[in-house]
C-alpha cells in the first residue's frame, strides 16, 4: 500500500513539473515576441521577420495593436485604403498610437514599397470585424490623391497584386474569388462598417481586376 501512495506522488509530482514547463515555455515564447514590437529592430530581427512573412517586405515596424495569435486559419484578404498619402515610417507610428486601436498586416506606400506592422500569425485590427480579421490578410494602401475616388498609383496596384500573390501562394489560398459580400475570400472594410467607402471608388472599382490578375498569377505558379 505505501509503494502505491509513493508511486502515485511521484505521478502527481511528474504532472505538476511537466504543467510547470509548459507554463514557462508559453511564458517565454510571448515575452520574446513582445520583446520585438514598437522597437527599432536589428538587421538579424528583420531577416528572421521578413523570413516568416512576405519576401517583399522592405520595411518592418511591429505594432502592440494586435491579437495575438490569430484564432483562425488565414482563408481571406481584405483590402483598404489608408485615405491618405503616408509613408511606411507614418503608418507604423499611426499604428503604433494605443488609443486609436488600429493596425494591419501590411501597407503599401505610393511607391510601391510593402511594409509589414502585424505578422501574419497574428490577427491585425484593420475591418471593424474580430471574425474578419482572425481569418484575413490585410492590406492598407496608400491613395496619390485625396478625396474624389482615392486613387492610387500604379506602382502600388502592381505592388498589391504581387503582395497578393505571395500571401495566397504561402497560405495555400488556390484562388481568390469577390462575390460582393462577406462569402467571398476577398473582402472590403465597407462590409463591416457602413459609416465607411473603404477602400475607396477607385480600388472598389478595380477589385476584379486584381483578382483576375493574382489568380493569373496563381496559375503559373501551381502548373
Amino acid at each position: 500500500m505505501k509503494e502505491k501512495n509513493n508511486l502515485m506522488i511521484w505521478i502527481m509530482l511528474i504532472i505538476l513539473l511537466l504543467l510547470a514547463i509548459s507554463i514557462v515555455f508559453v511564458w517565454y515564447k510571448e515575452n520574446k515576441n513582445s520583446s520585438l514590437l514598437e522597437k527599432e529592430l536589428t538587421k538579424q530581427e528583420k531577416v528572421k521577420i521578413i523570413s516568416e512573412n512576405s519576401p517583399l517586405t522592405s520595411y518592418v515596424y511591429l505594432t502592440k495593436n494586435a491579437s495575438f495569435p490569430r484564432q483562425n486559419k488565414i482563408k481571406k484578404i481584405t483590402i483598404h485604403h489608408m485615405a491618405a498619402d503616408l509613408s511606411l515610417e507614418e503608418v507604423g507610428k499611426l499604428f503604433s498610437l494605443k488609443e486609436r486601436k488600429t493596425s494591419a498586416n501590411y501597407a503599401i506606400d505610393k511607391e510601391g514599397k510593402i511594409g509589414l506592422y502585424v505578422e501574419e500569425k497574428n490577427r491585425a485590427w484593420t475591418s471593424s470585424s474580430p471574425q474578419n480579421d482572425h481569418q484575413a490578410i490585410t492590406i492598407e494602401v496608400a491613395n496619390d490623391e485625396i478625396g474624389g475616388n482615392w486613387h492610387i498609383s500604379d506602382k502600388s496596384y502592381n505592388a498589391l497584386i504581387e503582395l497578393c500573390i505571395d500571401i495566397c501562394k504561402r497560405n495555400n489560398i488556390k484562388k481568390l474569388n469577390y462575390t460582393g459580400d462577406k462569402k467571398g475570400n476577398v473582402t472590403l472594410h465597407k462590409m463591416f462598417k457602413k459609416e465607411t467607402e473603404c477602400p475607396g471608388p477607385y480600388l472598389e472599382s478595380r477589385i476584379k481586376d486584381i483578382i483576375k490578375e493574382v489568380n493569373k498569377g496563381l496559375d503559373n505558379v501551381n502548373k
